[in-house]
């Protein structure tokens, strides 16, 4: 176990020098890498680079990694990031994601994001056999109605994610 805290640390400080040069493709790279905290960490740091140029990046990483922690570090990501186009793959997960814990995690997403062309999805998730998703399905949709028609603030109406 030393050896790979070891090995990882020291990726760690090479990855911040990237880091510090917004390396891109870099991070992009690591997002196959075999070790799962790398593959965390690189996809949280795609997401402080922003740019919707990002996005199909972290959507692979949401749709493939094999990884469920992971594959939710990449739902919470897309929901931060609040493009229309992470709507599709944010869906997908709700939806289709055999993790309980991405499908929960993509529906808040979905709800940060706060488009309503995510309410049919979440409506359909509202039947999902976990309780912990069909009540983050409810965050979700009370979330994109408020933001429909109440808020004026749109940074205030986002706050429900997590």
């Amino acid at each position: 176990m030393q050896a790979v805290t070891d090995e990882r640390l020291a990726l760690f400080a090479e990855m911040e020098s990237k880091y510090e040069n917004n390396d891109t493709e870099y991070f992009v790279s690591l997002l196959d890498h075999s070790d799962y905290v790398v593959r965390t960490r690189a996809t949280c740091i795609l997401v402080d680079f922003g740019g919707e140029d990002k996005i199909p990046h972290i959507a692979k990483v949401l749709k493939n990694d094999d990884n469920e922690l992971v594959r939710h570090e990449a739902a919470f990501s897309l929901g931060q990031m609040s493009y229309s186009s992470a709507i599709p793959p944010l869906i997908d997960s709700t939806l289709n994601d055999p993790s309980m814990f991405v499908r929960h995690e993509a529906a808040i997403a979905l709800g940060v994001v706060g488009n309503k062309d995510a309410k049919e999805a979440l409506q359909k998730a509202l039947n999902d056999p976990d309780e912990p998703v069909v009540e983050s399905a409810v965050v979700a949709l009370s979330n994109i109605e408020f933001m429909e028609t109440l808020s004026k603030n749109e940074k205030f109406a986002k706050l429900t994610g997590g």
